[in-house]
C-alpha cells in the first residue's frame, strides 16, 4: 500500500515540474487538433465552416476542470479531419482570440468551452460538462 501511495506522490510531482507549456502539450495528443493561435485563422474557419462543421475547443491549462472536461472530450472523440475539422485555442496564451471569437461568433465567452461552426455560423456551443463530441457529430 506505501507503495502505491509513492508512486501516486512522485507522479504528481512529475507533474507539478511541468510549464504550462508543456501541459497544454500532453492533453492535445490524442485526437487530430489543429492548433489555433492566430487572428487570421478564424477567417479561415468560416470558409472550412461551409464545406464541413468545424468545432474551436476554448481551453485553460491551468484550470482543472477545464483539463477534465478536456481528456473527456478526447476519450469520446471518433471523428477524422475529412468529417469535421477540430481547433484547440490556448486561452492563457490567445486572450485577444478568443474575445475575437466571442465577438464574431457572438457567443459569450466561458472556459472550458466548445463552439461547432457551420456555414460561418456558430450553430451549437457548450461549455464545462455540458461540453460532449455528439455536438459536432449531429452537423455532419
Amino acid at each position: 500500500m506505501k507503495t502505491i501511495r509513492l508512486l501516486q506522490i512522485m507522479g504528481l510531482l512529475d507533474f507539478l515540474k511541468k510549464s504550462p507549456r508543456d501541459v497544454a502539450k500532453d492533453e492535445i495528443e490524442e485526437v487530430p487538433w489543429h492548433m489555433l493561435n492566430q487572428m487570421d485563422q478564424l477567417d479561415t474557419i468560416v470558409e472550412e465552416s461551409k464545406e464541413k462543421p468545424v468545432a474551436i475547443f476554448k481551453h485553460s491549462t491551468r484550470c482543472g476542470i477545464s483539463r477534465m472536461v478536456l481528456k473527456q472530450f478526447e476519450k469520446g472523440y471518433e471523428l477524422s479531419d475529412s468529417e469535421a475539422k477540430l481547433y484547440y485555442l490556448d486561452l492563457l496564451q490567445n486572450r485577444n482570440i478568443s474575445s475575437e471569437i466571442a465577438a464574431r461568433f457572438e457567443v459569450y465567452h466561458e472556459s472550458p468551452q466548445l463552439l461547432v461552426i457551420k456555414d460561418g455560423k456558430a450553430v451549437d456551443h457548450a461549455s464545462h460538462h455540458s461540453i460532449s463530441p455528439n455536438q459536432i457529430s449531429k452537423f455532419i
